[in-house]
């Protein structure tokens, strides 16, 4: 297996690239780890008439590489400039377009990604205000539109002066890079869980309904139909908080 750690910061020695070299230290040394420095590559989006010479030669990594470690900081509640134009660049290679111009995926499908971020703004703002949700949510979204599956993401906050990593977060990111050796070639078990999450809800809304139909608090009349009902929205409504918590309101720390 191969890691490329991708690194979209203004300096190759600052805190995000500290970051990235730490969960790149957490991988076994039995598979290959490479960085790419964007700084270092002077790319322009392809045209008609011609394709871009270095999108070449960064696309030729992205394919032989099995799991991309995305890290740049977070500058004005956003992703940075060098990164954010190496998706803009990119486009166009990491999806397929159809007749209609909607994005599918095609090449990178089934890749695996970890997502690294970083600011200035203290823990507890960054929590409530969410300063590096959407450098997230950018990275998210060219990776689900090119078919990428998550494997986790890394926040540090209070990024501002600081020479080395925190111990608790040098220990995270060798977790995470550790994490990154056990990866499987498709995560098949989102679909599994939900299924489990159903059969659940299903076998707690009887026990419950049927103990309210035993004390006399509710009708026995249309019970089935009542009981189905509330186990298919109450599903529903859970499915969609989860989905949210798990994927749209990333954690801030």
């Amino acid at each position: 297996m191969k890691v490329l750690g991708i690194l979209g910061s203004h300096r190759r020695d600052g805190v995000t690239a500290k970051l990235l070299d730490a969960v790149l230290n957490g991988v076994d040394p039995a598979h290959e780890t490479a960085t790419i420095y964007l700084e270092d590559y002077e790319f322009k989006p392809d045209t008609y008439e011609s394709k871009d010479k270095v999108l070449d030669q960064l696309e030729a990594k992205l394919l032989e590489s099995d799991v991309w470690v995305i890290a740049a900081p977070t500058y004005w509640r956003n992703l940075s400039g060098k990164m954010k134009d190496f998706f803009d660049c990119m486009c166009q290679r990491l999806v397929r377009f159809d007749r209609k111009g909607e994005t599918h995926p095609d090449r990178f499908k089934n890749k695996h990604y970890l997502s690294i971020t970083d600011c200035y703004t203290g823990t507890f703002e960054n929590w409530v205000t969410g300063v590096t949700d959407q450098s997230l949510r950018t990275i998210d979204q060219v990776m689900s539109a090119a078919g990428v599956i998550k494997i986790n993401e890394i926040v540090m906050t209070n990024s501002w002066g600081v020479q080395e990593l925190p111990a608790g977060k040098q220990a995270e990111c060798l977790k995470r890079g550790k994490q990154i050796n056990s990866i499987q070639k498709r995560d098949d078990s989102t679909l599994k869980r939900y299924i489990q999450l159903f059969f659940m809800v299903a076998v707690m809304a009887l026990a419950a309904m049927g103990i309210q139909v035993g004390l006399g608090l509710m009708p026995k009349t249309n019970f089935w139909l009542s009981y189905s009902s509330f186990v298919v929205i109450f599903f529903v409504l859970l499915a969609c908080i989860l989905h949210f918590a798990t994927y749209v309101k990333h954690k801030r720390k």
